[in-house]
């Protein structure tokens, strides 16, 4: 029996502290509900857990992105579903407008409206906005810059790069000589008569004076979507088509010979037709193999396969090599994914009246409303493929969001795998450990009184 020494004691007293540092550690895990609180806890755990954390919290955010995605393209949708209204109310104005038993005042009464209609397309273009990011004005599309054109459109199907063509003759308006210096003021009877300009008629009168003359020819060609081409004094010497291409006729006549012979236009009537652009394709830049060009006056549009379309206004009397620069600036990049580089781009073209070509609309023109219907079914079908366009978009951000819901759900479900305690497999163990603990100390106190049975040995 020893006493300066108590081996029993020892061991005891060194089993009590392990069992001690093992319940605190189950009491920590119960109290946090976490498995893993140190990292010397689950070294590799802590590892991939925090990986996941990071993931998850970037998937939640990612759907909250695309769910203010998808606020934004309803904000434009909105937007565009009133411009159609607006251009379907234009057409109906149009096909009203097509009834000859309307006279002149009332023609123009009506396109009094589509002008007003007309500005508040540009209004909604202009100002449409989404936490002040304008939407519709064009600076969500991809930009192009190009040289010596306007008005480019490219649609997703045009990869980004250089393009090259050249335009190899202007486009040219119909026109006819005529000239009011055979004229003798104040006119004659011998001279009066009907200056028919594209159906629209110009009385000269008896006793009409120079300014008279010209006003009321001004006001024919006008209203024929036509207008006087004027000398330095002031005198007339042709008349133009109002716009270009072979689409474009200019037809003139007299109802009298005489007349006719003093305004120098044939006495059968005169007549001419406006002439295309010609434009060539370099099929050494990124224009494919496949690529053609079509050209209606000054506009021209560039085809491929696998849907590429590219147009674009070559400025007036403008001939020679035009280059094109297409890049990816311009989209909205929505971050609808946790990690770098998984973002979705977002395109939304302008729909302002340049981009639609319904800014020179006129109805009150003998063929401007006929003519103008063509030209607003055309404006249509632009606004309804970008509506559809963003209504694809809406709906590939619905899926998105459903994506991210669900893989954040089964990254949570995995992390808790790691993370998570057992709740009842902790609580045994905390049981087995307490009843250690109890048992330890008891026996630690029982090891201390060992020494004092040695006292009874020296009695």
């Amino acid at each position: 029996m020893k006493i300066n020494n108590n081996i029993s004691a020892v061991i005891t007293n060194k089993q009590l502290l392990r069992t001690e540092n093992t319940l605190a550690a189950s009491m920590e895990r119960l109290s946090s509900g976490f498995r893993i609180n140190h990292a010397k806890d689950n070294p590799s755990g802590i590892a991939i857990s925090g990986k996941m954390q990071a993931q998850i919290d970037a998937l939640s955010q990612s759907a909250d992105n695309s769910n203010d995605g998808i606020s934004v393209l309803e904000t434009a949708d909105g937007a565009l579903g009133e411009v159609t209204s607006i251009i379907q109310r234009m057409r109906e104005l149009a096909v009203q407008a097509a009834n000859d038993i309307n006279s002149q005042s009332e023609k123009d009464a009506i396109q009094t409206e589509i002008s007003s209609l007309k500005e508040e397309i540009d209004r909604i273009s202009s100002t449409t906005e989404f936490n002040t990011k304008s939407l519709l004005d064009g600076s969500l599309d991809a930009h192009v810059y190009a040289n010596d054109v306007t008005r480019t459109q490219v649609n997703s199907n045009v990869p980004a790069g250089v393009y090259n063509l050249t335009v190899n003759s202007v486009a040219q308006k119909a026109e006819i000589p005529m000239s009011t210096a055979g004229l003798s003021y104040p006119i004659t009877e011998a001279q009066a008569g009907i200056v028919t300009i594209n159906g629209a008629p110009a009385s000269i009168e008896v006793g009409m004076t120079e300014e008279q003359v010209l006003e009321t020819i001004r006001t024919a060609a006008e209203h024929g979507d036509a207008e006087v081409e004027l000398d330095t004094t002031g005198k007339i010497v042709g008349a133009r088509s109002a716009r270009y291409g072979s689409g474009e006729e200019l037809l003139i006549s007299a109802s009298t010979d005489a007349l006719a012979n003093a305004l120098s236009i044939s006495t059968d009537g005169s007549s001419a037709t406006g002439v295309d652009a010609s434009v060539t394709l370099d099929k050494t830049s990124e224009f494919g193999s496949q690529a053609t060009v079509a050209v209606s006056g000054n506009k021209a549009t560039i085809t491929d396969v696998s849907g590429f379309k590219m147009s674009m206004l070559i400025d007036e009397g403008f001939s020679g090599d035009i280059s094109l620069e297409v890049t990816d600036v311009g989209p909205m990049d929505l971050q609808i994914g946790a990690n770098e580089g998984q973002q979705m781009a977002v395109r939304i073209p302008a729909t302002d009246t340049k981009s639609l070509y319904i800014d020179d609309l006129d109805v009150s023109t003998v063929d401007g409303a006929d003519r103008g219907i063509g030209i607003l079914d055309a404006a249509l079908t632009r606004v309804n493929e970008i509506r559809a366009s963003i209504g694809a978009y809406e709906n590939r951000l619905e899926h998105t969001v459903s994506s991210l819901d669900q893989t954040e759900e089964n990254m949570t479900s995995a992390i808790s795998r790691i993370e998570d305690v057992d709740m009842a497999e902790e609580m045994v163990e905390y049981t087995k450990q307490n009843v250690l603990a109890q048992a330890g100390t008891s026996a630690l106190s029982q090891a201390n009184e060992m020494p004092q049975m040695a006292l009874q040995l020296l009695q």
